[in-house]
């Protein structure tokens, strides 16, 4: 604590240059530690410090700033501790700082600053900060205030990050991904991404099968699934309008042949793929889609719909394909719900099921079960 006092003092504005890159790599290095980051936030001061430096114009002081603060909001502490600044800082500068660009101590705002910026080199590591800020399903709300109150508008970041080489510099905004997926945890934010006035949710449902990076891609996929929550809106999702059906089996799709009368089923984009068709690489991703394809069986006619796009037919094979026992037992769960008839089921809604206590921890063992002897 005493060490990272002393070095405190060496990082105000007036330092040495050669000295302030010092101290900060030495701050950069503590924040590696759990302890470390637990002793950075008892000193609130330092932590504004380090925000205002994230806006300084030497690479070597802002990088090195970013990098603390992205190991900093990696702990659910030092986001809140990020937060509480941000927060207090908010109701104290005045809408005239983002145009003189003067030094503001609104962590979100500074982000969300860099990441608008086209010439900007800090963007990537604005975007890793704003990812881990989101991370906490608790703080959600907060952060979705401060973005809104920022002056950036959700269509701008979407703007952002939909667009193709959008920053001069290279950084690629990929981290946007995890961001959006975080945020649509919030029905605020699905009403934006759902709004059926404008076309939101359909930009960005390309990124499903965004090859270069499996952070975008599996954001993405996050922030389909969790629109998939909102029963209500499930139709009008399957609809052409949107067809969020092809964008959530393609990645699952292989380079398997069919007959013509099975073919002429699926959807237009899944019908006589390649041969060099390959299926999403990462269990994780392949898990998601496969819950999001759960959570749309929820209702009678959308698993109508769901039949009707032989659906079942992509499922068989991945079935087949996959090793994964997770996606095993998700692809398994999708399964048995469309293989059974609706006079089977019984129900138009299972999400209006209220399963008793006792079955549900039987059928958690059940599936605990399952993955460890599969």
């Amino acid at each position: 604590m005493e060490s990272l006092q002393e070095i405190s003092e060496y990082l105000s504005p007036n330092t040495r240059f050669d000295v302030k890159v010092c101290a900060l790599n030495h701050v950069l290095r503590v924040t590696a530690t759990t302890d470390g980051r637990e002793l950075l936030l008892k000193l609130p001061e330092l932590l504004i410090q380090l925000v205002i430096f994230v806006q300084d114009s030497c690479v070597a002081i802002s990088k090195c700033a970013a990098q603390i603060l992205v190991n900093i909001t990696g702990d659910e502490s030092g986001t809140n501790a990020m937060l509480i600044i941000s927060e207090s800082s908010n109701s104290t500068e005045s809408k005239s700082d983002l145009v003189t660009q003067e030094p503001s101590q609104n962590l979100i705002k500074v982000c969300l600053r860099a990441i608008i910026d086209k010439s900007s080199i800090m963007a990537d590591l604005c975007c890793m900060i704003l990812s881990n800020m989101t991370r906490p399903f608790h703080l959600i709300d907060r952060m979705i205030t401060l973005i809104e109150q920022s002056d950036y508008s959700w269509d701008e970041i979407l703007s952002v990050f939909t667009a193709k080489q959008y920053n001069t510099k290279g950084d690629k905004l990929h981290y946007l991904g995890p961001v959006f997926s975080n945020l649509s945890r919030s029905p605020r934010i699905r009403r934006y991404l759902m709004d059926r006035h404008r076309c939101v949710i359909q930009r960005i449902l390309p990124f499903t099968e965004y090859s270069d990076s499996l952070i975008r891609r599996g954001g993405i996929v996050g922030t389909l699934k969790n629109c998939t929550f909102d029963t209500e809106n499930h139709v009008w999702l399957l609809s052409p309008e949107v067809d969020l059906l092809s964008y959530l089996l393609l990645p699952l799709a292989g380079p398997e042949e069919f007959d013509d009368e099975d073919m002429s089923k699926l959807p237009i984009n899944l019908q006589y793929l390649p041969e060099t068709k390959t299926r999403e690489t990462d269990p994780d991703i392949r898990l998601m889609l496969l819950e999001a394809l759960n959570q749309l069986c929820a209702t009678k006619v959308v698993r109508e719909m769901l039949r009707k796009a032989n659906t079942y037919l992509i499922l068989r094979e991945l079935h087949k394909w996959e090793k994964d026992k997770n996606c095993l037992l998700a692809c398994e769960n999708v399964v048995d719900i469309l293989i059974k008839t609706e006079k089977e089921i019984g129900l138009d809604n299972l999400k209006e099921v209220e399963v008793p206590s006792a079955y549900t921890q039987m059928f958690q063992k059940m599936d605990k079960e399952f993955i460890s002897n599969t």
